[in-house]
């Protein structure tokens, strides 16, 4: 995936809408075959800048280049993307095969073709027998596999999805999720989807922009984005993290020395150069909790406020001697791994500095 060639280039792209700056200066290589995310909070100006990719919205600075062509001035009709909308937007007094086939039907593909198309379509989103049925006598998630085949049988070279998932319940949207990243592995065409939902973003793909207030934070993996998130935000948006506030004290050999709140002096594998004040970061995963003090780099007294099941896994939050309170994630061998501590006992805390992360913002 690495060595592919950049398919979508988005250069210092800007939206304004009169006094709103819906995109700021935005710089982002999507690469062919990548599944890529663009991920933030409502407002962030991810969908705005999927629908400047798709030609619904002109930058008001910068350039978008597809496929090597600059895309400045073309029409959506004139571009190698299709887009699937958060609605799905299905035609209901069509049936499922003249909903797939009607961007076919508008350009003029030859009948012989259209039926090939729809029948190809139909296959790759697993609805072959749903041909002759109507929108109303589909499932939601049928629904949007109709969306899709209609966009995928056009053949684009980027495929657009905006918040394709969100009408879905919980269950149904864990199914489409790996549903749709294994169709992309099958076709192998650059799929780029707009989401707030972080778990979705890292479950379906191979790298993520995530943004806050129409500027791009940070571009990497599912991996990078989680272990090594570039400041607060990011950490604090991708998956559960504790925080704690620090001071930077000095410089050692193997690190950087920190003053912080309630542990004292520790020092952390930091090769930057961190100043002033800090935050320290621990996701809740890599703390242990126990009856007895454990060996560990950082150890901490505390006292259970809440906890909550969730089968495989608790999540509980202990109010430490040390300041802030922090959250714990273990896994459950049994019930009675929960059993085990109550609202109120006193515990330890522990976690090594190696899975600590030092933030500046």
């Amino acid at each position: 995936m690495n060595g592919n060639p950049t398919i979508v280039s988005i250069e210092g792209v800007t939206k304004r809408f009169g006094s709103v700056v819906a995109v700021d200066d935005a710089d982002i290589e999507i690469r062919e075959g990548e599944f890529f995310a663009l991920l933030g909070p409502s407002g962030c100006g991810k969908t705005t800048l999927l629908r400047m990719i798709a030609g619904l919205e002109e930058p008001t600075e910068g350039r978008i280049v597809i496929d090597g062509r600059d895309m400045t001035g073309v029409p959506p009709n004139r571009r190698p993307v299709n887009m699937v909308f958060q609605s799905y937007a299905v035609f209901p007094h069509m049936t499922v095969a003249e909903n797939v086939a009607y961007g076919l039907v508008v350009t003029g593909t030859p009948r012989a073709e259209i039926e090939r198309r729809v029948r190809e379509g139909l296959d790759l989103v697993r609805l072959s027998g749903f041909a002759d049925r109507r929108p109303d006598q589909l499932s939601g998630g049928q629904r949007q596999r109709v969306a899709l085949a209609r966009a995928l049988v056009k053949r684009p070279r980027v495929l657009l999805l905006d918040e394709p998932l969100s009408a879905l319940d919980a269950k149904l949207r864990e199914a489409m999720q790996l549903e749709l990243a294994n169709l992309q592995a099958r076709i192998g065409i650059t799929f780029v989807i707009v989401t707030h939902d972080q778990d979705e973003a890292l479950s379906m793909a191979d790298r993520i922009a995530v943004m806050r207030e129409g500027r791009v934070e940070q571009i990497d993996t599912p991996g990078g984005l989680y272990e090594t998130p570039g400041n607060r935000f990011v950490a604090d948006f991708i998956g559960k993290i504790n925080l704690i506030g620090a001071r930077v004290v000095g410089a050692e050999a193997d690190g950087v020395a920190v003053e912080a709140r309630g542990l004292g002096r520790l020092v952390l594998p930091h090769g930057g150069g961190a100043a002033g004040e800090v935050h320290l970061a621990i996701r809740p995963e890599k703390i242990r909790i126990g009856r007895e003090r454990p060996g560990t780099d950082v150890a901490v007294r505390g006292k259970v406020t809440d906890w909550a099941y969730y089968g495989d896994i608790s999540h509980m939050y202990v109010e430490t001697e040390a300041g802030p309170r922090l959250s714990v994630i273990f896994q459950n061998a049994t019930r009675r791994t929960v059993d085990a501590f109550d609202i109120g006992d006193p515990v330890w805390l522990g976690w090594n500095t190696a899975d600590m992360l030092l933030l500046e913002e």
